[in-house]
């Protein structure tokens, strides 16, 4: 007997009918012998509508009383899941992030998982139940309700998978699997039998919503055995393993863009040490995260300082920037917020030179400007105009030979 743990997602609990076709999954699996842990998010679009409701009321809601409302949508889920599964003959329980024993840190809205009591899951499955989890949430030392920021469903089904040693982990969405970039831009984009976890988590880092970064980080820290696949069809989707569980790597296995980015530049301040703590700092005093950061030095001492933060962020940084510019003594103060981050990632960059010149010289022939460039050992990573997008992506997966 196996030990699984399965996640849904919004778009797989849609409504009645599509959660109807969760149970007949969850059913099978257990029908197979296998003791069954389901984690699932809330109705498709229901969060949104809840965080609506709030913005209804402060438009700049945060904190304790948004999580209270928030953690709402994965508990109507799991009750609906739990007397579906009932009323189809099967002994099932629903648990909220408090009842499963999830407790986290008292960060209200990004909360993280600091342990999981695995007796209280143990001793429903031991009982014979079907064990249907609320992903998202969980609760502080304190007794505080708090979830875990968008996508931290799945966290917590690879959370769960970790501390009750499951067989694997089983993300289930509307997708069946990894692809090689997004195919409703790329028509002959292509699923990936198997992607490493090391490039699964940049793939999600820069842009990838298929899995939340930090469930793939959990995943490659614990040796998580993580599937994705689709509710909706019978495809064996994407394995996520360890790099050198494949034999033969390609150069690169994907790519992957993230639209939420916004580029902000500091022209003409003084080349001295310290510049970038005073530029970052109020940034950062905001709580404002900073991804892509540039920095050019000109002849005359001053330099031009140039850096991404998330598009729901660009106002108040580009604010933060102008009231401190006096300070900094610059000479402007530039925004971009229609940019487009797109990176490639593959293993495969390790032993193979020359990759960075070969996207840059398809991406010339495109006549694409770059605007900024970061890279590891296994990503590259550029901004360009949020309109070259779609011809960026289908250059590049042609000459890269993605498609085959």
């Amino acid at each position: 007997m196996s030990l699984i743990v399965q996640k849904y997602g919004g778009t797989s609990v849609g409504d009645i009918k599509k959660i109807a076709l969760v149970a007949d999954k969850v059913i099978r699996e257990k029908d197979n012998g296998n003791d069954i842990v389901v984690v699932v998010s809330a109705m498709s679009g229901e969060t949104n509508r809840l965080i609506s409701l709030a913005k209804e009321i402060d438009s700049n809601i945060s904190g304790r009383e948004l999580d209270a409302l928030l953690s709402t949508g994965e508990q109507v889920t799991i009750a609906l899941l739990t007397m579906l599964l009932n009323k189809k003959g099967h002994k099932a329980i629903s648990l909220t992030g408090q009842q499963a024993g999830i407790i986290t840190d008292d960060s209200f809205n990004k909360a993280r998982i600091t342990s999981i009591n695995h007796k209280i899951i143990k001793e429903k499955l031991d009982d014979g139940n079907i064990v249907v989890i609320a992903g998202f949430q969980g609760v502080s030392e304190a007794g505080e309700i708090t979830t875990l920021g968008r996508g931290g469903s799945d966290t917590s089904a690879v959370a769960i998978s970790v501390v009750l040693d499951a067989d694997e982990c089983q993300i289930y969405t509307d997708v069946d699997g990894v692809y090689t970039t997004d195919p409703n831009i790329v028509k002959d984009a292509k699923k990936l039998d198997q992607v490493t976890s090391e490039e699964m988590l940049e793939l999600s880092s820069q842009g990838s919503k298929i899995l939340q970064p930090r469930s793939v980080e959990f995943a490659e820290k614990y040796n998580v055995n993580l599937r994705v696949a689709s509710t909706f069809s019978n495809s064996s989707g994407t394995q996520i393993v360890k790099g050198k569980s494949i034999k033969e790597q390609p150069i690169i296995s994907g790519i992957t863009f993230n639209k939420d980015e916004a580029q902000l530049t500091v022209r003409g301040v003084p080349d001295l040490p310290g510049i970038a703590t005073k530029i970052l700092g109020p940034i950062a005093d905001a709580n404002i995260d900073i991804d892509m950061i540039v920095q050019n030095v000109g002849e005359d001492g001053l330099a031009n300082f140039t850096f991404t933060v998330n598009r729901n962020d660009y106002k108040n940084a580009k604010k933060l920037l102008s009231d401190s510019a006096k300070n900094l003594n610059a000479n402007k103060i530039e925004g971009n917020n229609n940019i487009v981050k797109v990176s490639m990632v593959g293993v495969g960059m390790r032993t193979h030179a020359g990759v960075a010149s070969k996207m840059f010289k398809i991406l010339a022939d495109e006549n694409i400007n770059i605007s900024m460039i970061s890279t590891s050992e296994i990503k590259i990573s550029i901004v360009i105009s949020e309109g070259d997008l779609e011809k960026a992506l289908q250059a590049l997966h042609s000459a890269f030979d993605l498609h085959t």
